[in-house]
């Protein structure tokens, strides 16, 4: 069950529409100027920040690298101050209904600490694509828990099933693939430069 704010959309969703907004106007950018960095269009980025459209997950990563951050640091923004111990019924959830995935942040980013764990999910046939990395150089580790990703990186594809772990820093576009049949689950711990 979701928390909402009164108008049907989460606090998360709510909070993110905001941030999006905020993120925006502190670089003193009209929304055509968005739209132009981001390839997003004028209308579509308008609706993000009113929260009449929950962004997907491509559309997000987007915005994440034109805001030169990480998703998860990027939602951190939105709570307040995250607690040391992270209870699993407070980890935020964040799903992109359009491609069927879900993002769980175990472990948020935090002061003073480089990594994070993410918890990701991709329903059999989904497919995850990231132009470039929102910081350049990016450590990334993904241990697959269940199913089989096909994970591109520097135009490598990799297959990884059950109990695989792939490492590696981001430099460039990636590419999360679930072949099937089913879904796949694996937990990706992300380490800032």
């Amino acid at each position: 069950m979701r928390e909402t704010d009164g108008s049907g959309i989460s606090s998360v969703e709510a909070g993110l529409a905001a941030r999006l907004g905020e993120l925006r106007v502190e670089r003193g950018w009209s929304l055509d100027e968005l739209a132009r960095r981001s390839g997003l269009s004028r209308s579509t980025l308008s609706r993000l920040e009113r929260g009449e459209l929950s962004p997907t997950a491509a559309q997000l990563g987007r915005l994440c690298t034109v805001h030169e951050r990480t998703m998860s640091r990027l939602l951190l923004e939105v709570e307040e101050q995250p607690p040391q111990l992270v209870p699993a019924g407070r980890q935020t959830v964040w799903r992109d209904e359009a491609s069927g995935f879900v993002r769980r942040s175990v472990s948020p980013p935090h002061p003073g600490l480089r990594a994070e764990i993410v918890e990701g999910v991709l329903d059999a046939g989904a497919v995850i694509a990231y132009g470039n990395p929102p910081v350049p150089g990016l450590e990334q580790h993904i241990w697959v828990l269940e199913g089989t990703l096909h994970l591109t990186v520097d135009a490598t594809v990799h297959t990884a099933g059950p109990g695989d772990c792939l490492r590696f820093r981001l430099r460039g576009p990636s590419r999360f693939h679930c072949p099937g049949p089913d879904r796949v689950r694996y937990a990706l711990m992300i380490v800032a430069p």
